[in-house]
C-alpha cells in the first residue's frame, strides 16, 4: 500500500492523469448532451491536463510544494472551457492546502480534496449539482471518511473513486438536461478519469502512460508586450530588464511597480508566484536593480542606451520591427478584448474598436492564459472581455482575477451579442454605466445558428440524425431536418417579429450561394422593411450565424 506521497509520486499521478484523460477524451465528449460538434468537455480537460503534466515534465525529482505550485499554476493558466477551469481550481485548492508539506498522507490528502473542492464551489456563481462540482463534493467527503481510520493514500483515494463512480449515474436525476438527454455529466466522468490515473501512477499498477510533448502549450509569458517608442522623444536613456526570483514573498509587487514609476517611465512589471519581471526606461538603472535585488537574485538582465541605438545597425532593424505595430496610446482609459473564430469575425470587432481578438469559439475554448494574454497586451486602464460563448464566460472571469488591471467581463454568450456590447459602448460614460449599458443591449439582439448534427441523437423530445439541420435560437433548438428550406424557415419565423429592423447573416463553413439565397428569401419575407446584410464571417461550425435586432 503506498502510505504518504511525496513530489515525486505526485508529479507520476498528475501526468499519469493528463494521460488517461487525453486518452479516454472521446468518451467523454461523447456524453455531450447536445449534438452540435464542438470541442467538447474531454478535450477541454485533456488540454487543461496536458498543460500542467508539460511543465511537470520538466522538473526532476521535485519537491511536494514546487510539483503543486507548478502543477496549480499551469492548470489555471491553461484551463479551457468551463470544465477545464473548475478541474484547475480542484487542484489549486488541493496546492494551497498542501504547499508547505514535504509528504502527505491520507488525511492530509483528504482535507486537500476537501479545500479543492470549497475553492471550486466558491468560485462558481451559480454551482449546479449534478456537475464535476456534486462528484469531487461527495468523493472528498468519502476520503475524509476513509482517513478517520486509516491514513493510507491508497486506501483514501480508492475510496473518493469508489465514491465517485456510485453517484455519477444519480448525476442524471439532479440534472434535468442530462435526464432528458439520458446521459451522465460529462466534467463529472472527466473528474473520475483523472482520479483513476493518479491512482494508477500511486500504486504502480500502469507504468505506460507517457505524455504527448509535441505540442507544447504556452507557459506564462514573462516577456511583455512593451510598447513603441520614438528615438526623438527618448526621456529616460536607458531601457533596463531584468527578472528577479521572488525569494521574500513577503515583499509587495505593488510597491515596487510605485517605486520604479518614481525613477522613469514605461514601467511594465509582470509577475507569478515564482517570479518577477521588470522593464523600465530610466536614468539609473542601477536603483532599478537594486529595488528587484530585495525580492531575490536577479537574472536575463539587459540595460540599453537607448540615445545610441540608430549607432546600431542590429537594434535599429529592432526599433524598425516595433514601428511596424500597431499599438494604441498606453495612456487610453478603455479597451476591449473580444473572442471570436474566423477571420471574418475577428474583422468586425477589429473595425469595431477591439484592440485584441482571442480565436476562439466553439471548436476551441481560448485558455486563461489566452485571455490574459491578450488583457495584459491591451494598453488601458479598463479592459472589457467579451467572451461571446457562454463555455468561454467562465474562463474569463479567471483571467480578469488574475489581471492586476481592471477588467469586467460582459456576459456575452454569442457573437451578435459582443457586436451589440461594443456598438453600447460609450467612451464618455465611467465603467459602471458602461457595463450597464452594454450589458442591457444584449437584451435587444436574437442570436441564430444553422449548424449540423454530429451524430444521432435524442433532445428535448426531437430524434435527430446525423448530418441533419440543426437550426438554434439563443442556444436552443427550434428545428431539425434533412431540407435546409425546412430548417430556415422555421428559424425565421422562430425570429422575426414587428419590432425586428435589422438582420446580419454571418456566413461560416459550409454556406454557399445556393444556401444563402434561401436564408435571405426565408427572412425577407418575413421582415420586407427590415434591414438585411450579409458578412462572411469565416466561422467553423455554424454555417450560418443570424443577428435579429
Amino acid at each position: 500500500m503506498a502510505k504518504i506521497i511525496d513530489g515525486e509520486r505526485f508529479k507520476q499521478m498528475i501526468c499519469a492523469a493528463a494521460a488517461a484523460v487525453d486518452e479516454r477524451k472521446q468518451e467523454i465528449n461523447e456524453l455531450n448532451v447536445f449534438p452540435v460538434p464542438d470541442g467538447d468537455t474531454g478535450t477541454n480537460m485533456s488540454l487543461t491536463m496536458l498543460n500542467a503534466a508539460r511543465e511537470l515534465e520538466k522538473l526532476q525529482s521535485p519537491t511536494l510544494g514546487r510539483a503543486l505550485d507548478v502543477t496549480a499554476s499551469a492548470l489555471l493558466r491553461g484551463a479551457r472551457g468551463n470544465s477545464g477551469v473548475i478541474t484547475s481550481l480542484l487542484f489549486r485548492g488541493m496546492a494551497k492546502s498542501l504547499r508547505a508539506c514535504s509528504e502527505i498522507d491520507g488525511a492530509a490528502l483528504a482535507a486537500a480534496m476537501t479545500e479543492g473542492v470549497q475553492a471550486a464551489y466558491k468560485a462558481v456563481m451559480k454551482p449546479a449539482e449534478g456537475t464535476i462540482l456534486t462528484v469531487s463534493r461527495l468523493a472528498a467527503e468519502a476520503a475524509v471518511k476513509t482517513a478517520r481510520r486509516d491514513r493510507d493514500c491508497e486506501k483514501v483515494l480508492a475510496a473518493a473513486i469508489e465514491a465517485a463512480r456510485d453517484v455519477l449515474p444519480d448525476t442524471m436525476e439532479m440534472n434535468p438536461v442530462l435526464k432528458k438527454a439520458g446521459v451522465v455529466d460529462a466534467g463529472a466522468y472527466g473528474w473520475i478519469i483523472i482520479l483513476d490515473g493518479m491512482m494508477s501512477a500511486l500504486t504502480g499498477t500502469v507504468r505506460n502512460f507517457v505524455v504527448n510533448l509535441a505540442k507544447p502549450q504556452k507557459a506564462l509569458d514573462m516577456s511583455a508586450d512593451f510598447s513603441q517608442f520614438d528615438t526623438d522623444e527618448i526621456t529616460f536613456a536607458y531601457c533596463t530588464e531584468f527578472i528577479a526570483e521572488r525569494r521574500d514573498k513577503r515583499r509587495s509587487v505593488a510597491r515596487l511597480r510605485s517605486f520604479l514609476e518614481s525613477l522613469g517611465d514605461s514601467v511594465v512589471v509582470v509577475d507569478d508566484d515564482e517570479l518577477v519581471k521588470i522593464h523600465v526606461h530610466t536614468d539609473t538603472p542601477d536603483r532599478a536593480l537594486n529595488a528587484g535585488l530585495k525580492f531575490g537574485p536577479l537574472s536575463s538582465i539587459k540595460i540599453e542606451n537607448m540615445l545610441m541605438q540608430h549607432e546600431n545597425k542590429v537594434k535599429e532593424t529592432a526599433v524598425k520591427d516595433l514601428k511596424k505595430r500597431v499599438i494604441a496610446a498606453p495612456e487610453q482609459r478603455y479597451g476591449f478584448v473580444a473572442v471570436a473564430a474566423g477571420t471574418g469575425l475577428s474583422s468586425v470587432f477589429t473595425d469595431l474598436g477591439a484592440d485584441n481578438v482571442v480565436s476562439g469559439g466553439q471548436t476551441m475554448n481560448p485558455a486563461t492564459e489566452d485571455l490574459l494574454e491578450a488583457v495584459d497586451k491591451t494598453p488601458s486602464e479598463v479592459v472589457f472581455i467579451l467572451p461571446n460563448n457562454k463555455n468561454i464566460e467562465f474562463a474569463s472571469q479567471q483571467a480578469a482575477e488574475l489581471s492586476e488591471k481592471q477588467v469586467i467581463v460582459i456576459p456575452t454568450a454569442t457573437t451578435p451579442q459582443g457586436i451589440a456590447a461594443m456598438l453600447a459602448f460609450d467612451p464618455d460614460l465611467d465603467p459602471q454605466d458602461n457595463t450597464a449599458e452594454m450589458t442591457r443591449a444584449l437584451e435587444n439582439v436574437k442570436t441564430g445558428q444553422i449548424t449540423y448534427a454530429a451524430r444521432d441523437s435524442a433532445f428535448e423530445g426531437r430524434n435527430i440524425k446525423e448530418g441533419d439541420y440543426l437550426a438554434l435560437l439563443d442556444g436552443k433548438l427550434i428545428a431539425n431536418g434533412r431540407k435546409f428550406d425546412d430548417v430556415a424557415r422555421k428559424l425565421a419565423r422562430a425570429m422575426i417579429d414587428r419590432k425586428s429592423q435589422f438582420i446580419t447573416v454571418f456566413r461560416g463553413e459550409g454556406s454557399d450561394a445556393e444556401k444563402s439565397a434561401v436564408l435571405q428569401e426565408s427572412f425577407s419575407a418575413l421582415a420586407k422593411s427590415s434591414e438585411y446584410n450579409i458578412v462572411d464571417g469565416g466561422q467553423p461550425v455554424y454555417s450560418y450565424i443570424i443577428s435579429v435586432e
